[in-house]
């Protein structure tokens, strides 16, 4: 019972995690104008994501463009792509290893092998979550790095965007979640011990039982 409770706890958790995991790698939000100086007065507000640029007016009215050439793009926001992806994949991968695995399912049913499948689903969803993370803490530390050099001009400095904050909390999750499927065990009700019966007593040809069966 606490091993099921475990795995829905963990696979809930790794579920919002992929989830918020596309959703970051679909928002433009990753970089953020920063008003700072001259900025502090501007009447728009730049969106860099990863696959669009947006410029929001002061109106409300808000412009994108999709970026034209991967190549064109820094080494951090390539990587970002690929590793987003990569994750994403690897999030649903996990999702029907676990549940193919899952003591609630009848998939597998060996209940040893069942364990060790959530475990493997665990070990993915850890994985997944390593893989965001790489990209995320490289394009902060990028946004970080330019926002304090003196030798970048302040209308081209940016800020953390929301897309990382929401990054950050779905490896949380996965990680979280991923350690907690790792912790699956196998059911125990199953202990491996087998049971032993006693042979059928039968009857003698007169028709009486042989007095050995009862010894």
């Amino acid at each position: 019972m606490v091993s099921a409770g475990l795995e829905i706890m963990g696979l809930s958790m790794c579920v919002i995690g992929s989830l918020l995991v596309m959703v970051s790698c679909g928002l433009p939000m990753w970089k953020v104008t920063a008003f700072i100086e001259a900025n502090i007065v501007v009447a728009q507000t730049i969106w860099d994501g990863l696959w669009m640029t947006c410029v929001v007016q002061s109106t409300g009215m808000m412009q994108c463009k999709m970026h034209d050439s991967v190549l064109a793009l820094t080494h951090d926001l390539q990587a970002a792509r690929a590793l987003t992806i990569i994750s994403s994949v690897m999030g649903v991968l996990g999702l029907m290893v676990v549940i193919a695995g899952a003591q609630c399912t009848s998939c597998i049913r060996a209940e040893y092998v069942k364990a060790r499948v959530v475990n493997a689903g665990g070990v993915i969803y850890i994985i997944s979550g390593l893989f965001v993370l790489v990209p995320l803490c490289w394009m902060a530390n990028n946004i970080i790095s330019d926002f304090y050099n003196p030798q970048v001009p302040a209308s081209t400095k940016r800020e953390i965007g929301a897309a990382l904050y929401i990054g950050w909390a779905a490896t949380a999750l996965l990680l979280i979640g991923g350690s907690l499927l790792c912790c699956s065990c196998p059911s125990s009700s199953n202990s491996g011990y087998s049971v032993k019966y006693a042979p059928t007593k039968r009857a003698t040809p007169n028709g009486e039982y042989d007095k050995r069966n009862y010894v």
